[in-house]
Formats: structure tokens, sequence, C-alpha cells
């Protein structure tokens, strides 16, 4: 027998057992949702439809997901999946209901999940006592991680009732207006949990979309609501990559500012603002970032700063001359079109002073020298910064 916590507990369960399940789940998740509305006292008495569409809807994301889990190391709840049930803990909170009634009626789905597992497994072998133990522990370690996700969105909800939001708010009108003293920033930053407050990205939403971007991104993101639309603003980290975004946002219409520094929350705004009169309305997320070089071209110098500090990054640690004389070079080798002796008779310097520059150039770009798109960026950039027409 495997020693107990030395991996997920539904790791030792066998992975053919979710085949065996799955005939069954569609009666399983009716009479989950069934015995939860009428068994529990505080449900019994809703006499909502939409509650009712949402508790079956929360048991079949649940069961579902167990199925998945058969067999492997994975984590309980994926971001999508526990997002579900963080919106159940938090809707209990705003109908001023206690999280007893969850709770239970997370025991009743327990108790019915094991039932149907352990008739599943019987389909497949004799059932011993290890094989019953295994199963109950997988049924429990993962109830106790939808139980986790719901009181967290209980306990969230309440702190946004009892004056959490106001703490949040003041944060974000510091970071929206971008002039705060740094001291003051990091105050604010720090009483809601955010210390060492460094990047920020804004994502820009439809107003009706404010409430539910709240109770997603939780403690990693704060939300603004404008009047005409709503801002998210999300501190750097797993959940405001670009690859978290596309997964979270596809099929919404939202406008993904560039991540900066807190300081340039207004430009990484201002510039999301202007993506969308230059490209109007799309499904799906929108990048700034994949739009900065069109901003840069029509005059809008966040833009172009942006792109600046980007571009010259891999730059920023050689000596001021050092940098120079690469950015030089690297100008006129775009600009004749990587064409080695046009390069030297322009700057004046040995043919092979240039082949050493440009294998150095090419250490510190990698690839982007041979894309045309960050070649004209770079471009664009040096063009700014030194002169002369791209």
């Amino acid at each position: 027998m495997t020693p107990p916590g030395s991996v997920t507990a539904w790791r030792r369960l066998p992975a053919d057992l979710a085949t065996a399940m799955r005939p069954h789940l569609p009666a399983t998740v009716a009479a989950v949702a069934v015995a939860v509305t009428e068994t529990t006292p505080a449900f019994a008495d809703i006499a909502d439809d939409k509650f009712a569409r949402d508790v079956h809807t929360a048991v079949e994301v649940a069961l579902a997901r167990f199925l998945d889990l058969l067999g492997t190391d994975e984590p309980a709840l994926p971001p999508p999946v526990r997002e579900v049930f963080v919106g159940l803990g938090a809707a209990e909170a705003r109908e001023d209901r206690g999280p007893e009634a969850l709770l239970a009626a997370l025991r009743m789905a327990a108790r019915l999940l094991l039932r149907t597992a352990s008739r599943s497994l019987a389909e497949l072998r004799p059932v011993g006592t290890e094989d019953l133990i295994d199963l109950s522990d997988a049924v429990t370690a993962y109830v106790d991680e939808l139980a986790a996700a719901s009181t967290d969105g209980y306990a969230l909800q309440l702190r946004e009732q009892a004056g959490e939001g106001d703490r949040r708010r003041q944060l974000a009108e510091l970071l929206l207006r971008g002039d705060g003293m740094p001291s003051a920033v990091a105050t604010a930053a720090a009483r809601i949990g955010w210390p060492d407050l460094d990047a920020v990205r804004p994502v820009l939403l439809p107003l009706d979309q404010a409430r539910d971007v709240r109770f997603r991104y939780g403690a990693e993101g704060l939300v603004v609501e404008r009047g005409r639309d709503a801002v998210l603003l999300l501190r750097a980290g797993p959940r405001a990559t670009r690859a978290a975004l596309t997964e979270a946002l596809t099929g919404r219409w939202a406008v993904v500012g560039p991540q900066l520094s807190w300081p340039q929350v207004p430009t990484a705004v201002r510039l999301a603002e202007l993506s969308v009169g230059l490209i109007g309305p799309a499904p799906g997320p929108i990048f700034v970032d994949d739009h900065l070089i069109a901003l840069a071209l029509r005059g809008e110098s966040g833009a172009l700063a942006v792109l600046t500090a980007r571009r010259l990054a891999p730059l920023a640690d050689l000596r001021p001359a050092q940098r120079e004389n690469l950015l030089v070079t690297l100008h006129s080798w775009l600009r004749h079109w990587g064409s080695r002796a046009d390069v030297s008779a322009e700057l004046f310097v040995h043919p092979q002073t240039v082949s050493y520059r440009l294998k150095r150039l090419r250490e510190l770009y990698g690839t982007d020298l041979d894309d045309p798109s960050a070649r004209f960026e770079i471009l664009v950039v040096l063009a700014s910064r030194l002169g002369g027409q791209p």
C-alpha cells in the first residue's frame, strides 16, 4: 500500500474507474443536485430556478473534475473549477446565509459520490478493504478542496462587505492616478496584502462583467467601475500572464493593457483605451502589446516609450559607450538591409569591427534580429532615438 500523503489521494485510484463512472455521471449529477437542494434545510425553501441551475452546474463541474483526477497527481482544482466554488461561497455570504448550509451540502454530495464510485469500482473487479479506504480518502480530500474554495469565497465576500472594498478602492484610485507618493502606494498596497508592489496589468471590460471579475480574481485584482466600463488592475503574477488571460477571457470582449510598473498604470490604461479606437469591437481579448507599433506610428508617445524600454532592454547592462556603439551599428545595419560593407562605410569603422559588433548584438537579441516585426520595431525605436527615417 502506498504510504498516505506521499502522493495525491486520487493517484492511488485506477484510471479506468473514470471510464466505468462516466456512463453514470448524468444520473449522479441529477441525484446529487436534487439531494443537495431538498435535504439541506437552508436550501429546501429556495424557490428560485436560477439557484437550482447554479447548483446543478456546480455539481456537474465538480463530478466531472473528480473523474479527470483519477490516477493522476494533478492538483484538485484548476482556476476555472475553483472559481465556481469560490462564487458559490460568495453567493452564500451575499444572501446572508452562513457557510454551514453549503458545507452540509458538500458532505451530502461526498456520500453520494462515494456510493457511485464504489459501485463503479465493483463493476471492474472485486473491491477490497484497501480499495474502499483509498476511495474514501480520495473523495474526502477532493471535497475538502471544494469546501476550502467555498469558504474562501465566503470570506472574500465578507471582507468586501466589511470595509476591504474601501481599502482596495483607495489603492485602485492611487494606481489609476499614477501620481501617489511611493510610500503612500506601498502602505495602501500592504493593507490589502500586496507587499512589494511592482508591476500592474490593466484590463478593460464591459461594466456588466465587473462583479464577475471581482470574484474571479479575488485578492489578485482590483476592479474599478467607471460608468462606461470597468478596469481590472492585476498585480504581476501567474494570473496576469498572457497565456492565463487568453484562457480566462476567450470569447469575452476585453482589452489587455501592457504590464508596466505601478507609476505607469495611467499610461497602460490610456494605451488600452486607444487600442479600442484603433481596432474596434472584436471577440476575445485584445492585447495592446500586439498594437504598440501601430500606436507609436500614430504619434502616441506612451506606446513609443514602452517599445523603447522593451527593445533596448537587452543592452541595459552594458557600459554607456559600448551601448551607444552597438545601437549606432544596429541602426545602420537595419537601414542598410544587413550590408556590412555599407555599415562599415557609413560609420567609418573596419569591417571586422562591424562583424564583432553584430556578433555581440546577436548574442543579446537572439532570434529577434531575424524576425521582421521585431526588426521593424527596433528600427522605429532607433530612428526615434538616434534620428533618421525608418
